[in-house]
């Protein structure tokens, strides 16, 4: 795949991931009325920093596809994608640690069988849970296609040398040294 086309779906992977986290928030204020819970306020506090992370993965994601522009920079890109990186290993620790922990699922399961007023709650912030798993996937893909063609490219750079009006001479009755033969 062409290098620009692989920078561009990066972006995209990050939106569809940005799309599902922000279904999840949604359905997290989604809860009832009637009634609170700290584990609600906690997934919802831990959404919002993950779109947060998420947000500075995709300015990063940008930044580094418009450094394909011309003039193409490639270490401009190479910078923007590693922050980009750098962001999405953050926000995959954050995703893994708190919300999809055998904690936290135990702890939704529980709020869902005591209470059954949150019993519809749990299991629709369970499915977008798990609604963010493939999202997440693709966007990790992306990421490793970018750095595969862009280690490509910083591989076949090439030096072209050029001669300005400059001549070399031998002087007179001087002799080419022998040289052996390259087998």
């Amino acid at each position: 795949m062409a290098l620009e086309a692989t920078f561009r779906a990066l972006p995209l992977a990050l939106l569809q991931l940005h799309d599902a986290l922000n279904e999840l928030e949604v359905t997290l204020g989604d809860k009832p009325p009637e009634d609170e819970s700290a584990l609600a306020d906690d997934l919802e506090s831990m959404v919002l920093d993950l779109m947060g992370t998420l947000h500075e993965a995709r300015r990063a994601a940008l930044n580094a596809q418009k450094a394909l522009a011309a003039p193409r920079d490639l270490d401009r890109a190479r910078r923007a994608l590693t922050l980009c990186q750098e962001r999405f290993h953050r926000l995959e620790k954050q995703f893994v640690s708190g919300l999809v922990s055998y904690e936290k699922l135990k702890e939704l399961a529980r709020l869902g069988n005591e209470r059954r007023v949150w019993l519809p709650w749990a299991s629709m912030v369970k499915q977008g849970i798990d609604h963010c798993r493939t999202p997440l996937e693709r966007t990790s893909k992306a990421l490793a296609a970018c750095w595969e063609e862009l280690a490509e490219r910083l591989g076949t750079v090439s030096l072209s040398v050029q001669t300005i009006g400059q001549q070399i001479k031998m002087p007179a009755g001087a002799k080419m040294p022998e040289t052996e033969p390259i087998t």
